[in-house]
């Protein structure tokens, strides 16, 4: 445990984001995953797609992933859209 006064806040704060960017994370993948569930067997695949998208881009905006990966999820969702 450290001792020193920032070093303690310092603890604090990164618990509250660790938490936060595990939530955003879960939502962030949930997202995707009903997306890929929807694009294989629902009729309203085009709607769960943008969706994730959308959750993709607040991610990236966010600084919760980069530019590149959420460029890489949006490319491979678009794609799955319009093969399905």
């Amino acid at each position: 445990m450290p001792n020193i006064k920032s070093a303690k806040k310092r603890v604090l704060v990164s618990k509250s984001k660790a938490t936060r960017n595990k939530s955003q994370n879960s939502a962030l993948k949930t997202a995707i995953k009903k997306a890929n569930a929807a694009a294989t067997n629902s009729a309203d695949k085009e709607a769960a797609v943008k969706a994730a998208m959308i959750t993709v881009d607040k991610a990236c905006a966010k600084g919760l992933i980069h530019k590149n990966n959420a460029a890489r999820k949006k490319s491979t969702l678009a794609k799955l859209l319009n093969e399905a």
